[in-house]
């Protein structure tokens, strides 16, 4: 059985561990650094190489593990009161899919559609766009009568992951030794390519999602009674659904073009979350984004270490975490232990 937490205790756990591994993982890196060194590079009292190495380097892929792992949890948090299903994941719609689609066929057909000219931004640009567009193409499929039908989307992005891993499957099959690298590092998952310009692009994208996703909490509350039950307390249920969608879109979206594809954050954290301290929305959405980026920071920190000087995708030890984990969980839930 395990206790439930207040909330207040839950979500400063979850921010106070965010803010800790993101100090403890500025410092770690080739040239180690302590805590004093990295609070002096951030308020200016060390030297110049210091400054540089954790304001140009560190803290970007800092701040943007914490962005990413943060939307990629809220975004899950929010698909799974919306399907009413606590194993909905956020690549269920198959936003994941079209976005690797895209950043696939930018990195084996990119010189020859951009021709150079889109640089460093061809690749988050396009993956940006695909999640979009397959989020477009599937929310149409499932709205006919005027209304949105879940179990229509639920299948229709079941067909467009099939569909993408088919045509991923192809561009794999043609393309050459450098480009499979490529392809094999970023499915997997990777923040090697973290700057200022990322951050800055996510930082725009995913924060007015996931503060207005925070909003949300109530109606994701209704909803998991039912339409017909959050319609008689007040709640526009297509609109709400409209939304919700949409946002979680933006999230995936723009955590995949600047990270790849990194699982199970978006199906592991907010279970636990909703375990200790109940699926009230209003607690599960920001402890699911403080925690979301905790872990990914954590995550992507052993990436950069366990196998130094190289660099593990990120998305193999988020799945190493996440899935026994979650296995765990689930027998424990059989068990009648939860």
């Amino acid at each position: 059985m395990i206790l439930r937490l207040p909330r207040s205790v839950l979500l400063s756990a979850c921010a106070a561990a965010a803010l800790l591994l993101g100090i403890i993982a500025i410092g770690v890196g080739p040239v180690p650094l302590d805590v004093r060194a990295v609070l002096g590079a951030l308020f200016g009292d060390v030297d110049d190489a210091t400054t540089a190495i954790v304001l140009s380097i560190r803290l970007p892929r800092v701040a943007l593990a914490l962005l990413v792992g943060g939307g990629l949890a809220i975004a899950g948090a929010t698909m799974q009161g919306l399907f009413r299903n606590p194993l909905a994941d956020p690549g269920l719609i198959g936003v994941s899919s079209g976005a690797a689609l895209a950043a696939v066929t930018v990195i084996v057909l990119g010189d020859g559609l951009f021709g150079g000219m889109a640089g460093r931004f061809a690749l988050p640009i396009a993956a940006f766009a695909g999640s979009l567009g397959t989020t477009w193409f599937v929310y149409r499929l499932a709205r006919f009568c005027g209304r949105t039908h879940i179990a229509t989307m639920l299948l229709a992005g079941i067909a467009i992951n099939a569909l993408c891993g088919a045509v991923i499957g192809v561009l794999v099959y043609v393309a050459n030794d450098d480009q499979l690298r490529s392809l094999t590092f970023w499915q997997m998952g990777s923040l090697g390519r973290a700057g200022w310009p990322e951050v800055w692009m996510c930082l725009a994208i995913m924060l007015p999602a996931m503060i207005w996703l925070l909003t949300l909490g109530r109606s994701l509350n209704a909803l998991v009674l039912g339409d017909s039950e959050a319609q008689y307390l007040g709640i526009d249920v297509q609109r709400c659904t409209r939304t919700a969608i949409i946002l979680c879109a933006l999230l995936v979206g723009a955590g995949v073009a600047v990270s790849g594809v990194i699982g199970f954050i978006g199906l592991v954290i907010p279970h636990l979350i909703r375990l200790l301290i109940g699926p009230d929305h209003r607690g599960v959405l920001p402890g699911a984004a403080c925690a979301g980026g905790a872990l990914l920071v954590a995550a992507d920190m052993g990436a950069r270490t366990a196998a130094a000087p190289a660099e593990l995708p990120v998305g193999l030890l988020t799945a190493a975490i996440g899935a026994p984990f979650f296995l765990v969980l689930l027998l424990q839930q059989r068990r009648g232990a939860v």
